[in-house]
């Protein structure tokens, strides 16, 4: 058994959220969608001569990319700065090094699935921008390989985190700060936005076959996973992020501690702080235990050397991009911040923690107090358009899109429902 000759301090940790202090800003994207039979929309599975890790395999051979293994088993695919990885039900996410402009993004994503596109025909596999698996349940869909999830499969114990784990796909928008000052103002912000942004990017109806009555079913399974590593890191304080951030990931349980290619299994025995305080087993936590200990707690903006905003469903390609322009048009302009910052000031904590258990379900119809849902999201686009217009290289035109939706009252969801109803039929 390896000891750590000394223990982790706090101050080690609160380096890494003060090292992601930037001078240039840029945004970053997570791109999930599921994979299923262009013929049945039944899930694809990881195993098999047509399955993921073929899939992955032929890509890797085709568009030279590395494999990322897990216990020799293919569990993703690198090239450069950018990772092609599948989450637990086989979700397919592609994450790309962060750029300066959307379009270089969608450039990105473009390239990738022109590649992708002849090999998806040979295997008869739709890559689905939806939230949810449409037709097959968790039950019906194996885990991948990757030891960790078996880990996390068996620890969480919300009444949807198998949903969560094998069925949900989402959109992560990540976007830098220049100090704490910055990342207090932004975490704040995106925390107070999410559930508009929640109902205004909703696509995650039919599940099983059916009409589940919820807007955003993704969202429902996010709030019933796990209340402890879930919902907001922080309450909405003005200053101290970093410090407030580490005491919630403190309290937050270990699942699992890595050393080297073993996993040894916690299941919630004890805190990150007492890991700290007394180890687990003879073992003492490195900065490398915390990164991990970080990356297992999922709340809907989660704090790293960036800012994480992963509230979204899976969307067609055109309401991505409309995702990232939202927050790069709010979140690096300073007016159009203020401006957002009036808007939401009126709501506290505890309406928008209250409010967030709504959306789920009545998405861009639900009201918070006087206010209906669809005219703050449409306040909130609006500020967006007009600073990316203004002070950015005419991307406001990735806005229209879902400015259009809203202005009808519409979501992505309205749209792509009926196709996905053909399919299930």
């Amino acid at each position: 058994m390896n000891y750590c000759k000394e223990k982790l301090r706090t101050e080690e940790i609160l380096e890494l959220f003060q090292s992601g202090c930037k001078t240039d800003t840029k945004l970053g994207l997570e791109y999930e969608r599921i994979p299923v039979s262009n013929k049945d929309y039944r899930s694809v599975s990881y195993y098999g001569e047509w399955g993921i890790c073929e899939l992955l395999a032929d890509f890797a051979r085709i568009d030279n990319w590395d494999y990322i293994l897990d216990d020799l088993n293919i569990i993703g695919l690198k090239k450069l700065h950018n990772t092609i990885t599948i989450e637990p039900g086989c979700q397919f996410e592609i994450s790309l090094e962060p750029k300066k402009y959307i379009k270089e993004i969608k450039s990105e994503i473009n390239r990738i699935n022109k590649e992708l596109k002849p090999l998806l025909k040979q295997y008869e596999i739709e890559l689905l921008n939806y939230g949810v698996t449409p037709v097959s349940t968790y039950r019906y869909i194996p885990l991948n390989p990757k030891r960790r999830y078996r880990v996390m499969a068996n620890y969480l114990g919300g009444i949807l985190s198998d949903v969560m784990m094998r069925e949900t796909a989402g959109i992560q928008v990540c976007i830098d700060y220049k100090n704490e000052d910055d990342a207090v103002r932004k975490f704040n912000l995106a925390n107070k936005m999410s559930p508009f942004m929640t109902a205004a990017f909703a696509n995650s109806k039919i599940r099983g076959g059916v009409d589940t009555g919820y807007q955003s079913f993704r969202a429902l399974a996010w709030l019933n996973t796990d209340n402890e590593r879930c919902g907001f890191g922080t309450k909405f304080q003005k200053e101290n992020l970093f410090k407030s951030y580490i005491d919630f990931l403190m309290e937050v349980p270990v699942i699992f501690i890595q050393r080297g290619e073993n996993l040894i299994e916690v299941n919630g025995k004890i805190n990150f702080k007492q890991f700290m305080d007394n180890g687990y087993e003879g073992l003492y936590p490195t900065i490398d235990d915390f990164k991990l200990h970080a990356n297992l707690a999922f709340p809907d903006i989660r704090l790293n050397s960036f800012i994480e905003i992963r509230n979204h469903d899976s969307v067609p390609e055109e309401y991505i991009y409309s995702a990232l322009a939202v927050y790069k048009g709010i979140m690096y302009d300073t007016s159009a911040l203020e401006s957002a910052e009036e808007l939401l000031e009126r709501f506290d904590y505890e309406e928008i923690s209250e409010f967030r258990y709504r959306v789920p379900r009545e998405g861009l119809k639900t009201r918070l107090g006087h206010y209906k849902v669809r005219d703050i999201a449409k306040e909130l686009i609006e500020i967006a358009y007009y600073s990316l217009k203004e002070k950015f290289d005419k991307e406001e035109e990735y806005l229209q899109p879902i400015k259009e939706l809203i202005r009808q009252g519409l979501t992505p969801g309205d749209l792509t429902t009926p196709l996905i109803e053909v399919h299930t039929r």
